[in-house]
């Protein structure tokens, strides 16, 4: 049976593209509020998080690792409903919402290219890029108070390096799982060889 990650190489791939259309835009307008920032975070926060339960509750009767998915897209729904219910609460606040989404995001993707491992060789991008996140998280939780342009930058450069890394990651899991289709069944024909006489 393939693993759950390689039947669902889409939701590596929505959540590498939102992630790389969150960072584009983060980057492309570096001067923006923090508050705009926020609800950049949340828009990628939702859709992330919705691809990866989507994903989870499709195949939950026919994969060991749907948990995983659901957990990974729960945790991002509640950071994106947090900043979109309180965009009056601190800045301060908010920021450490998505160093907290990132923490506990790379924390489970490092999980799963553990437990995927044992399927397939490309297992390292989803390593690398549950690396980054808690690289960013901790950096957030290090140093809350930066200044909003220098927030801005990092949060680019870690949404566009993730988004990257599990975009590849979906390509190399879609074609893995093509590579494993099966073909057309052999139908066995019962042996008409004649037995030997006793």
């Amino acid at each position: 049976m393939d693993s759950f990650f390689v039947r669902s190489w889409w939701v590596l791939a929505l959540r590498g593209l939102a992630a790389i259309l969150f960072g584009v835009l983060a980057f492309a307008w570096p001067r923006m509020t923090l508050v705009t920032l926020i609800l950049l975070f949340a828009a990628y926060a939702l859709v992330a998080g919705g691809a990866s339960v989507a994903g989870a509750i499709r195949h939950r009767r026919t994969e060991d690792e749907w948990w995983i998915a659901m957990l990974l897209g729960l945790v991002s729904i509640g950071a994106g409903v947090v900043a979109v219910l309180n965009p009056a609460v601190t800045a301060l606040v908010l920021v450490l919402v998505m160093g907290a989404n990132a923490l506990v995001s790379g924390v489970l993707d490092i999980f799963a290219a553990i437990r995927l491992r044992r399927m397939v060789a490309n297992e390292w991008l989803l390593i690398l890029s549950g690396l980054a996140s808690v690289a960013f998280g901790a950096i957030v939780f290090l140093y809350p108070g930066a200044g909003a342009l220098a927030l801005v930058w990092l949060v680019s450069v870690y949404a566009i390096v993730t988004g990257a890394l599990l975009l590849v990651l979906s390509v190399r899991m879609r074609a893995h799982g093509a590579a494993r289709k099966p073909g057309e069944e052999r139908r066995m024909l019962p042996d008409r060889r004649i037995a030997p006489a006793r």
